[in-house]
């Protein structure tokens, strides 16, 4: 009784401070519904946005007011009212706009009057592109995307009914999949400091915080960013900007007059296919030659990537005499892959505008993205005052049906029937997850969580020729301890080779904790884990791992070679990690080891002789004369990564890193310490590198790494503690900028004093292969590059390399030149993973 009293009591204060509501529907001559057309008290940037169906709502204090309702491509009704304290309902029915056509001389080759507008329009450009020293402003932001087709089979796997209704749609694959609403306050100042403020949010269905970021998309820069990078890698060209002319073709299609202002529209058409280009409608003021309103569409013969259309739509207001900010803007699209058929929109409204803001001092630092320690806590009173675009009948059974459920899941969430059900629905471990599928358990508990999970043997299955048919299995078990705020990690593993009969086995311990602390500018967040892992275990040379074991056991059966080469050892590591708020990332590590040389112990494989391709020895038999004898080795090492200006994102228990503008710095430092433990080892080594991601828009995104280091003091270094350079010999790429395609594994391992690394490759993104009439509609990418090291005349390599990815959207396939101690070249031909969304999947060793 007393929540729904102060419901009612909430609900009268918001009434009587606003005065009255005015809502109604927006549509065409023929009565059809414009979709997100917008509304606004003329004179002002107050006003809201149409929903899909045409409808809109907002709330006004008792007064006299000129409403206006506009669409792209419709003439701009205005009503005027008198408003009390009374709902006022206000439709408005807006008609296609009739241009008229200057008078134009046309002689032969006459140009389009069109194009003389767009010059106007590029030489203000600078002007309008930033016209402000600072402001403010809120945007509301709904985010909806929903099927309309499912496939009954995914990558071969089964879509089950139970997981369609879990999503929300229906049996036929029909519904709503995510629908989120925010409000972010945006604060902006010159020359380039932006911070956005997360006041609310809520995802249908779940407690998250939806889609936050307002998609400010502004036509005035050159180049155009649309949602993400992935969808466009090189960027889109704005039709105003300063090389337009060189991408489009413009016709006038005539003017209309609004406020006083004649508005010219414009078609802008792409010059030539598969160009990075929007085409549609942009209206150009006369005389100031500013972004009246937009309505442009990008396809894949734009280059778009993953969706198969885009379409943006924008409204321009003044929000002083001479200034236009955006006022309204729609971001829709619609994907068609793998037999999945979706649509959605992102709507943008932008209220609130303040061009004389007063910020704190320090306001703007390495935080541009704050959330509100409420964000996602509000309650359906506050989001229904504050909404400036009505819900459709879908969006609210969606948010209906599905926080309905979330909210009873939570509610029984840790009942002792609901955890006895989840307990019984993971059922017994069978032998099929022990040997083929693998499992997780859970005991469900709220405040002492336990979570073990096993990898299943199949999976872990390898051949080599020192173990023979091999065999591995882990067991991985978190659990969080509330008392220390820490989550605790043991992960048991055992190894047996069935041709060396040899079993090795090792447990790591893990702790791991992650630290958030308030102040006056904000919050300041840490994480870090402290592991202890110890046994018997066994390693690659390098332990950059160069080789992967399963792709080891593949040439080694079907082309009979045996690159990689492995010791035994009983060993001790422990490491020190912490990530500060700063961005320094650094790790102490100290490890101890028991080095055992093993020999291989099989020779079998499915094709080949022994005689004529015989396996080689188990050692680096490049770099030593033969295998090396049992030692110990104690090694202390610290690392540092630091980014300078790095940004943040602050959740409201933590920060996530999110870039910056310049590269990483990293150092490191090993030594080998004689005489503890009975170690053997007496070494110094260091490494100093530099990596960045540059994305040069139109030109495509150029990665680096370069790198230099070498040994002090090399008294005593065995070969598994040289500076390995990570060679490949496979058809299979091995890491892009951290490996050589074509160098030997060893031959070039050294203990110099110094050396230097350098890895350079350039993604040209779809620019270049966008001429040529095949490649450009299979949408593939050229990519170029060298990796280089130097350590003296006589120890050198060098490649450099072309080829194209983006193949199927995850292939990337090189041709290869190498030169080794600029003596002798070889080519060859590496395929990997590359493209829109190979780059993304990370495969680790």
């Amino acid at each position: 009784m007393k929540a729904h009293l102060l419901s009612a009591l909430l609900l009268f204060f918001i009434t009587t401070c606003y005065g009255g509501r005015i809502s109604g529907t927006i549509t065409d001559e023929n009565g059809k519904p414009l979709a997100f057309a917008s509304v606004l008290v003329k004179g002002t940037t107050r006003g809201t946005t149409a929903n899909n169906e045409g409808k809109y709502f907002f709330d006004l204090e008792p007064g006299t007011y000129i409403i206006a309702a506009q669409y792209v491509g419709y003439i701009r009704a205005e009503k005027k009212i008198e408003l009390g304290s009374e709902p006022l309902t206000l439709n408005f029915q807006l008609s296609r706009q009739q241009l008229s056509l200057k008078e134009v001389v046309v002689r032969p080759g006459a140009e389009d009057p069109a194009y003389e507008i767009i010059r106007n329009a590029i030489r203000k450009r600078r002007d309008y592109e930033n016209p402000l020293d600072s402001f403010t402003c809120e945007a509301y932001i709904k985010t909806l995307v929903k099927t309309r087709k499912l496939p009954d089979r995914i990558f071969g796997q089964k879509i089950e009914k139970d997981d369609k209704k879990g999503m929300g749609v229906d049996s036929a694959g029909k519904g709503i999949i995510f629908l989120s609403e925010s409000l972010t306050r945006i604060a902006y100042k010159k020359p380039n400091k932006t911070k956005l403020e997360v006041l609310s949010g809520r995802q249908s269905g779940s407690s998250g915080y939806g889609f936050n970021f307002p998609t400010f998309i502004n036509f005035y820069k050159n180049n155009v960013e649309v949602l993400t990078s992935q969808l466009s890698p090189r960027g889109l060209v704005s039709p105003i900007a300063d090389g337009a002319l060189n991408f489009y073709r413009y016709r006038y299609l005539g003017s209309f007059w609004e406020d006083g202002k004649e508005v010219n529209q414009i078609k802008v058409i792409a010059k030539r296919k598969f160009e990075p280009v929007f085409s549609g409608i942009i209206n150009i003021t006369e005389g100031d030659w500013r972004i009246h309103s937009l309505d442009l569409l990008v396809t894949k013969e734009s280059q778009l990537q993953i969706l198969d259309t885009l379409t943006i739509k924008q409204i321009h207001v003044p929000v002083s005499r001479d200034i236009w900010q955006t006022k309204d803007q729609v971001v829709g699209f619609t994907f068609k892959m793998f037999g999945i058929d979706a649509v959605g929109n992102f709507l943008n409204v932008y209220n609130k505008y303040d061009i004389t803001p007063e910020f704190r001092k320090k306001y703007f630092n390495n935080v541009i993205v704050t959330y509100d320690t409420a964000v996602n806590k509000k309650s359906k009173l506050y989001w229904d005052s504050i909404r400036p675009v009505q819900l459709e009948p879908e969006e609210l059974k969606d948010y209906r049906i599905k926080d309905s459920a979330y909210q009873a899941s939570r509610d029984s969430a840790f009942s002792k029937r609901n955890i006895d059900s989840l307990k019984k629905k993971q059922g017994p471990i069978t032998s099929s997850q022990v040997l083929w599928t693998g499992f997780n358990r859970s005991n469900f508990h709220p405040t002492h969580p336990l979570n073990i999970s096993w990898e299943p043997l199949a999976r872990n299955i390898q051949y080599n020729t020192i173990e023979g048919l091999m065999v591995a299995g882990k067991l991985t078990a978190r659990r969080y301890l509330p008392k220390l705020k820490e989550q605790l990690t043991l992960a048991p593993s055992l190894r047996y080779g069935f041709g060396n009969t040899h079993l090795n086995g090792s447990l790591f311990v893990g702790l791991s904790k992650r630290s958030f602390t308030w102040d006056e500018e904000g919050g300041n967040a840490s994480r870090r884990s402290l592991t202890f892992e110890g046994g018997k275990r066994v390693s690659q040379f390098n332990k950059d791992n160069p080789i992967r074991p399963e792709i080891n056991t593949i040439y080694t059966l079907f082309v009979r070679r045996n690159y990689m080469k492995i010791y035994e050892s009983w060993f001790g590591e422990a490491a020190y990690n912490k990530r500060m708020d700063n961005g320094l990332v650094f790790t102490l590590k100290a490890l101890y080891e028991d080095r055992l040389p093993v020999e291989n112990s099989s020779d079998f494989a499915f094709f080949g002789s022994k005689t004529t391709k015989a396996f080689t020895p188990n050692y680096p038999f490049e770099k030593i004369d033969s295998q090396f004898t049992r030692h110990q080795a104690v090694v202390l090492g610290i690392n540092f990564e630091y980014k300078p200006g790095q940004k943040f994102i602050q959740f409201p228990r933590g920060k996530r890193p999110i870039g910056s503008k310049y590269p990483t710095l990293g150092f490191s430092y090993e030594k080998g310490i004689k005489n503890i433990l009975g170690s053997d080892a007496d070494f110094d080594r260091w490494r100093v590198s530099v990596w960045d991601d540059i994305n040069l828009k139109l030109l495509g995104r150029t990665r680096y790494r370069i790198g230099v280091g070498g040994f002090i003091n090399d008294n005593t270094v065995f070969i598994q503690d040289y500076q390995h350079f990570n060679g490949n010999q496979l058809i299979f790429a091995s890491e892009y900028l951290n490996s050589f395609q074509l160098a030997p594994y060893y031959a070039n391992s050294t203990t110099a004093s110094f050396y230097a690394i350098g890895h350079f490759e350039h993604h040209f993104n779809g620019f270049l292969t966008n001429k040529i009439p095949f490649f450009r509609r299979l949408n593939w990418f050229l990519v170029g590059g060298a990796n280089a090291f130097y350590v003296n005349r006589d120890n050198n390599y060098i490649e450099a390399f072309a080829g194209l990815e983006n193949i199927f959207k995850v292939l990337r396939v090189d041709v290869v030149a190498s030169y080794l101690n600029g003596k002798s070249g070889t080519v060859g031909l590496r395929i990997g993973l590359g493209g829109v969304l190979g780059n993304s999947i990370n495969i680790g060793r």
